[in-house]
């Protein structure tokens, strides 16, 4: 039996959010006792493949850092 229900809307910065809210299980680590049920709220974040979102943009930075220090120490590859 499937104990979760979600919704889908278009947040400000154009995102799709789906919220879901589901029944997470913990046991005690160690311990032989029965799982404790608690309800929970999840949110997921969909973005336009196009954007790239801030990961995209710290990979590019770093990118440009290492290259900027490769061309430093071995010279430019740029004629």
């Amino acid at each position: 039996m499937s104990t979760t229900k979600g919704t889908e809307e278009l947040n400000e910065q154009g995102a799709i959010e789906t919220k879901v809210e589901t029944t997470d299980y913990r046991s005690p680590a160690g311990e032989d006792r029965e799982p404790t049920k608690e309800k929970v709220g999840v949110v997921h974040l969909t973005r336009n493949k196009g954007s790239g979102g801030v990961l995209a943009s710290a990979a590019n930075a770093v990118s440009k850092t290492l290259q900027s220090g490769k061309d430093t120490v071995w010279g430019s590859s740029k004629k």
